[in-house]
């Protein structure tokens, strides 16, 4: 693949997303959260983000207005957030630092979004407050989409749900970016428009039947993903779905019950300092010692040693800041149609 330089990317998105009428600001922030995302390995969820988000500024159902955020509560520790649909990456950013001001006062912050607009790749958002010694977590659903059964049912409730959390750590640090479900709409969309089988049967077609052909997912009557635990285990799964839907949807008081058609996101966001608790070197001390037990376990293939959440990650990031991001065929091709709408046509490595 051909490699492309991070700080292009960045200034290529930052023009278009300004160019489609989003303030300074939020554009700069949401062109840089989705190269992160690509920059940590999560193509589905990063830079190929952008035509869709642009073409949501177009037809007006994403705001790149700041003034449009609207903060409804707000107490030392908390508050409620309502988006207005503003571009998530910029919302969630917001938030993260209203709960680390927060935090270096109280131990804590917290904060509810609703009616944010998507947010992109979630694990994107943490290094910077696990490089600060602080403990992220960001908990994410779409009450406009439904794409995971219950477990035990066939009809569609709800979305993947996935949950981040940043780890501090001396040695290693922990980027945890994980769904509810087996895999996300993103992998289902991928590799159903590529005409590809799953890396495992991770689909409940509507007839009850387990497999590994996104086809069974968009035929009638629909599939659905399975949850986390698939058929054995899903029963967990579901469990953890369901606690995301309440700590997003439930606890901002917008979701499903209000019936939203605009892709979107409720957003659970919280910030704690270890230092306002056990200590910080306590809490370093803790974390080294749990990875580097971890690390040292005898793994069940010799060729592959146990991997801690977010190291590959974050290996991949060092590399492609070095050499550039390899971006898929429809990552490019998404920029390329981007691109092609914009004043930049022909200015840009996309064309």
């Amino acid at each position: 693949m051909t490699r492309y330089d991070a700080a292009t990317l960045r200034t290529t998105l930052n023009a278009l997303f300004q160019e489609a009428g989003a303030h300074e600001e939020v554009a700069e922030t949401t062109a840089r959260i989705l190269v992160e995302g690509d920059l940590l390995g999560h193509h589905t969820h990063g830079v190929k983000l952008a035509d869709g988000y642009l073409k949501d500024l177009a037809a007006g159902n994403a705001s790149g207005d700041p003034g449009v955020l609207e903060i409804q509560e707000n107490t030392p520790v908390a508050a409620l957030f309502d988006g207005h649909y503003l571009l998530g990456p910029y919302l969630v950013q917001r938030a993260l630092d209203h709960c680390r001001a927060a935090a270096a006062t109280f131990g804590l912050g917290m904060v509810s979004l609703k009616r944010s607009h998507h947010i992109a790749c979630l694990a994107a958002y943490l290094q910077p407050l696990v490089e600060a010694n602080l403990v992220p977590l960001i908990l994410s659903s779409d009450p406009a989409v439904a794409s995971v059964a219950p477990f035990g049912g066939l009809d569609r409730v709800y979305t993947p749900n996935p949950l981040a959390a940043g780890i501090p750590g001396r040695e290693q640090p922990l980027l945890i970016d994980v769904s509810m479900s087996t895999i996300t709409n993103g992998t289902v969309g991928k590799t159903h428009a590529a005409g590809g089988r799953l890396a495992h049967p991770a689909i409940l077609s509507g007839h009850g039947k387990v497999s590994d052909n996104p086809a069974d997912y968009f035929a009638e009557p629909g599939g659905s993903i399975l949850p986390l635990g698939e058929l054995a285990f899903g029963h967990k799964g579901f469990a953890l779905g369901l606690m995301v839907e309440a700590l997003t949807s439930a606890l901002a008081g917008f979701g499903r019950k209000d019936g939203p058609t605009t892709w979107g996101a409720s957003v659970m966001v919280m910030v704690i300092d270890p230092a306002r608790f056990g200590g910080t070197d306590a809490f370093l001390d803790e974390t080294d010692h749990l990875a580097r037990r971890c690390r040292e376990a005898r793994p069940r293939d010799a060729e592959h040693p146990v991997r801690l959440p977010g190291q590959s990650g974050l290996a991949r990031r060092r590399d492609y800041l070095a050499d550039g991001i390899p971006l898929p065929d429809d990552v490019v091709a998404a920029m390329r149609q981007a691109v092609a709408r914009s004043s930049l046509a022909g200015t840009t490595p996309f064309g």
